[in-house]
């Protein structure tokens, strides 16, 4: 049997939403991600290293990924260039085909396989999209202060040391 109810909310979130959950107890007992900012994989195609490229620095402005979260944002580059490569098809050729009977008349539409790849993809974009943040909904739960110019110093500082 699976786990019951929604997934909890991490402490630092918590804050951020100014919530009265937060306890000096849970603070201690939630594992925290270790400093600094995940290294991009070998394996990562040029599409995908251009999406880790273009939002690393936004989530680390926002404080929202760690060296362990590495893993999670490649999977989500890697998907995100599947995505794309298949809307990119799509684009090309349209969502279907003609299925043609033996003299040459069109007997019904295909929809191509792209099409529900792209679709599938799109929906674990989704997730993983809201896990760091990244959609307008997901980012309505974090309420914070205007960011000083220190505070986004220190990440870009932090993402510019990280190699």
């Amino acid at each position: 049997m699976g786990r019951r109810g929604p997934a909890p909310i991490p402490t630092p979130i918590l804050k951020l939403r100014g919530s009265t959950l937060v306890t000096k107890r849970r603070e201690k007992r939630e594992a925290h991600g270790p400093e600094g900012l995940p290294v991009p994989p070998a394996w990562l195609d040029e599409e995908a290293r251009a999406a880790w490229d273009e939002l690393l620095p936004m989530l680390a402005t926002m404080n929202i990924i760690t060296r362990v979260d590495g893993n999670a944002f490649a999977r989500y580059c890697h998907l995100w260039a599947r995505w794309r490569r298949a809307e990119l098809f799509i684009k090309d050729r349209g969502e279907m085909y003609p299925l043609k009977d033996e003299q040459g008349q069109v007997r019904c539409f295909q929809q191509w396989p792209q099409v529900a790849i792209a679709n599938k993809l799109s929906m674990q974009l989704t997730k993983l999209e809201q896990e760091f943040g990244m959609t307008p909904s997901a980012r309505t739960r974090i309420q914070v202060l205007a960011a000083s110019g220190m505070e986004v110093d220190r990440a870009k500082s932090r993402y510019f040391d990280a190699g």
